[in-house]
């Protein structure tokens, strides 16, 4: 009766709060870019928009290793991806200016999409992979002076909540601009709502920050390298 009662909860309570509340801070976002950096409207507004609707999804998330952030340096930020309340726990507990990484089919949604654009995030088509690079290749001049870039390397969330392999591009991007991976795991949120399925189960979610992975020095050759390492790191959490 429980699992019943929550999943009734999710489609008939927290989606319309997500969705109205998505559209309310998306055309808050919108005009205060008009008098704030995107980069202030983007961190206040994402911050405001993730922990009300985890608070609506009875997840409650802790943060482990945040003194691994350096503020003034930019970073390739790469996580685990299990369900879609990870975006809530990274917007919402990730402190640190970072351009997300996000597949196309969100430019079409509406007010996310075009509020995203005007923060600066990189869309990309998933299905188009020269159309893909090219976009990553010009987000690179929108990461510099302490702004990051944050991918899911997997590509896609998880079934099984078990990782998946990772893809080449943020590693690969890393070795070309020699900027540190920030391996980061998000740990639980697999078992509040798993992906492909109706279930909400309230819980905890923890967000751990582990050491920057150096890449001073490497070469191209060694970005399976980089991959496994930052791959393992985030492994060792979960």
């Amino acid at each position: 009766m429980i699992r019943i009662l929550l999943a009734a909860y999710k489609w008939f309570v927290l989606v319309p709060i997500v969705g109205i509340s998505t559209v309310i801070i998306g055309v808050l976002c919108l005009v205060l870019c008009l008098l704030v950096p995107p980069s202030t409207a983007g961190r206040w507004c994402g911050r405001a928009w993730a922990r009300l609707n985890a608070f609506a999804a009875f997840m409650h998330v802790t943060v482990a290793g945040g003194q691994h952030i350096d503020a003034g340096r930019s970073h390739v930020v790469v996580a685990n991806h299990q369900s879609h309340l990870d975006i809530l726990v990274i917007y919402g507990w990730l402190d640190m200016d970072f351009r997300w990484v996000m597949k196309q089919e969100l430019r079409r949604v509406p007010v996310l999409g075009i509020a995203c654009e005007k923060l600066g995030h990189i869309f990309i088509d998933r299905s188009n992979r020269s159309a893909a690079i090219a976009a990553l290749n010009r987000a690179r001049g929108r990461i510099s002076g302490g702004t990051s870039i944050f991918f899911f390397p997997e590509g896609t969330r998880s079934r099984s909540g078990k990782l998946i392999p990772f893809k080449k591009g943020a590693f690969r991007m890393a070795a070309e601009l020699q900027m540190p991976i920030l391996p980061v795991s998000i740990v639980g949120t697999y078992s509040i709502s798993p992906p492909g399925t109706l279930e909400l189960r309230p819980g905890r979610a923890r967000l751990v920050i582990h050491p920057p992975i150096e890449t001073a020095g490497c070469g191209l050759d060694q970005v399976p390298e980089l991959m496994q390492r930052a791959r393992e790191t985030i492994a060792s959490e979960l």
